[in-house]
């Protein structure tokens, strides 16, 4: 009996490598240089519906109606030229072939996301004639990942929200006004901040509860959003005292918003169980101006002028400049 040469496979090999090909829990297609199909395995049928008889010898294009024909022959072409493997990855394209997920793991994505590895396969001859592609399914990993981000998302806007107003809290927004200072330096155009308190907001605790001031504080803060345009920024400074950067605007349009927050405020009747509240709020503006050394200063003295506000008999809105 003769032995084949130790690099030409038996029978039984080639049974067996064709066998594990076929059932490889991953894609595999194999184009000649017309890009037609010459090999198209097991996970390519069950998630195509397209049998290997009916995809062998038709174009890619032809398979799926769907398919970025024109893209693709580009990344084909590179292959053949260049000798070397390429790779698609899902962050850059979610998918190559559209196919559906069939983990139940994945059963909120659409689609399955892949990573692609196109692979030049040199013939005897040593030419490059054929490119075998590798499907692999990464969508569990595309899941894991997106939810990840959606994790960090909802943890980063939460580190900068106020739990009980739904504003920014003190640390973002005076980040926010750090910024806005900065850039008036650069620009010198001008902008606003309002800051603003309840008045006798210890009254209303005392008379009808705490839960019924948190909930004056929540109303002010539906207030300041329905009033403040998107650039603006409203924030809870503290307690009962609130901030609203109005970018790009000045003290006279500031005077304008601020009366208008002042007069609903003091049109609100608020029920909270059988009780009725009503509160005004006093407010201080002051606008941005190379007179203030820092976003500090600013907010001092915009606070100045809500604390004249106060002293003068509260439900009134105070210009710093006009305490100078």
């Amino acid at each position: 009996m003769i032995n084949p040469p130790e690099n030409v496979l038996t029978t039984t090999e080639f049974h067996w490598q064709l066998g594990l090909l076929q059932n490889l829990d991953v894609g595999l297609v194999v184009l000649n240089a017309d890009h037609r199909v010459v090999v198209w395995n097991s996970f390519m049928s069950n998630h195509s519906g397209i049998a290997d008889p009916d995809a062998c010898g038709r174009q890619l294009s032809e398979l799926f109606s769907n398919f970025p024909d024109e893209w693709f022959r580009r990344k084909l072409r590179s292959v053949f030229l260049l000798r070397n493997r390429a790779f698609i990855t899902w962050e850059e394209r979610p998918y190559l072939f559209r196919f559906k997920p069939h983990h139940p793991i994945t059963g909120v994505a659409e689609f399955m996301y892949q990573n692609v590895t196109l692979i030049p396969l040199s013939s005897p001859n040593g030419q490059i004639e054929h490119v075998g592609i590798m499907v692999y399914d990464m969508t569990a990993v595309a899941i894991s990942q997106h939810a990840l981000c959606a994790a960090n998302e909802e943890l980063a806007l939460l580190s900068r929200t106020d739990k009980l107003s739904g504003l920014s809290n003190r640390g973002h927004w005076e980040s926010c006004m750090r910024q806005e200072y900065e850039r008036f330096r650069r620009t010198q155009t001008p902008s606003s901040l309002v800051m603003l308190d309840v008045d006798h907001f210890k009254k209303i605790n005392d008379t009808y509860g705490h839960q019924a001031g948190d909930e004056v504080i929540r109303t002010i803060a539906d207030m300041l959003r329905q009033h403040a345009r998107n650039t603006d920024l409203p924030g809870r400074y503290g307690g009962e005292e609130f901030g609203v950067l109005l970018v790009n605007t000045d003290e006279d349009n500031a005077v304008t918003f601020a009366e208008r927050v002042r007069l609903a405020a003091e049109n609100m009747k608020l029920r909270h169980g059988p009780h009725m509240i009503e509160f005004t709020i006093s407010l201080g503006i002051a606008q941005v101006s190379n007179d203030h050394q820092s976003h500090e200063q600013w907010i001092h003295d915009a606070d100045k002028a809500l604390y004249a506000s106060k002293h003068n008999g509260r439900n009134r809105t105070t210009l710093a400049g006009d305490l100078e």
